[in-house]
């Protein structure tokens, strides 16, 4: 079997990896352009592409999809099944119905919750306890095609988004194989549309905490943030990013800082119960224990974080 694989960040590269592990015949993988990246504006290559390349896989980049842009490609590699993870455009029709087996999607959820763009993020930030990843056979629509095979995964308690992200993709990539080697015998099962649920992109401004929420909301947001864009609250003026907390007994004024324990971190009350911050980046330092930060700096018992 002839397998075009189409992918962009390291998500995507896992899958490619796991694939080629596996022996398959992998013709070519098509990601995004390079972009530029750092205060040089260097062109960066894509995780796929440096993956293919180090693979011996030719790689083609093309600007857009649209008008047919892919066709040469297509004509020219012939792909009996293509296999997409993390690309980051809507294919159009004439690329998901050239194949014989069609298009192939690995997603990181239980399909139909979570379909978008930022499915791991919003699954540690929502608090779920269970999460896991979908392979499909695409359509047109926004991860809404007929879902072929699913593997759960349970969520700890304070997972980052980071740490699931890896873990996902691991579990993603043993998936995809999985699915490739049963490819003729599995019988697509459709979803089931009123039950799903949409996870957007992540913006930074997402991650400002409202510290009038409980405590175990605050730690989940912080621990979906993590590690972009991170959560982030204003102390004296200027914004600290809190990548690490737990949750603690106390009450005080929403984002209150109670106290500075020793082996726990910063007491920080919220709109029920409170955190104990342990790792955190203040303005101008770099992310540290928070009690390290402290052996230099003075932190004010009583301000408010805002």
């Amino acid at each position: 079997m002839r397998i075009l694989f189409m992918g962009t960040p390291d998500f995507a590269a896992a899958s490619l990896e796991a694939m080629a592990k596996a022996g398959f015949n992998i013709v070519g993988a098509v990601s995004q352009p390079d972009k530029p990246k750092g205060r040089g504006h260097k062109l960066m290559p894509t995780e796929v592409k440096k993956t293919a390349q180090s693979l011996g896989i030719p790689v083609y980049q093309p600007e857009r999809l649209k008008d047919n842009q892919l066709m040469p490609v297509l004509e020219e590699l012939k792909p009996d099944l293509i296999v997409v993870t993390a690309y980051g455009k809507i294919l159009p029709p004439y690329i998901i119905n050239y194949p014989k087996y069609g298009c192939i999607n690995v997603h990181a959820s239980l399909l139909p919750k979570y379909r978008g763009a930022a499915p791991i993020q919003w699954a540690v930030i929502n608090g779920e306890k269970i999460t896991g990843v979908t392979t499909m056979k695409m359509d047109e629509g926004l991860d809404t095609g007929d879902m072929l095979m699913t593997r759960q995964t349970p969520i700890g308690e304070y997972e980052t988004a980071e740490e699931l992200f890896l873990r996902l993709a691991k579990l993603g990539g043993e998936l995809l194989v999985e699915t490739i080697n049963n490819i003729e015998s599995i019988t697509p099962v459709p979803q089931k549309h009123e039950e799903h649920t949409y996870a957007p992109m992540i913006s930074k401004e997402m991650g400002h905490i409202d510290w009038t929420k409980s405590a175990s909301d605050i730690i989940h947001l912080i621990c979906g943030m993590n590690s972009w864009p991170m959560a982030y609250a204003d102390y004296k003026g200027q914004p600290v990013k809190i990548s690490s907390a737990r949750k603690a007994e106390g009450r005080g004024k929403p984002g209150e800082i109670l106290s500075l324990d020793k082996g726990r971190g910063l007491k920080v009350a919220c709109g029920e119960d409170c955190i104990y911050i342990s790792e955190a980046q203040f303005f101008g330092a770099k992310r540290m224990n928070v009690e390290d930060y402290a052996r230099g700096h003075s932190i004010e018992i009583g301000e408010i974080l805002k």
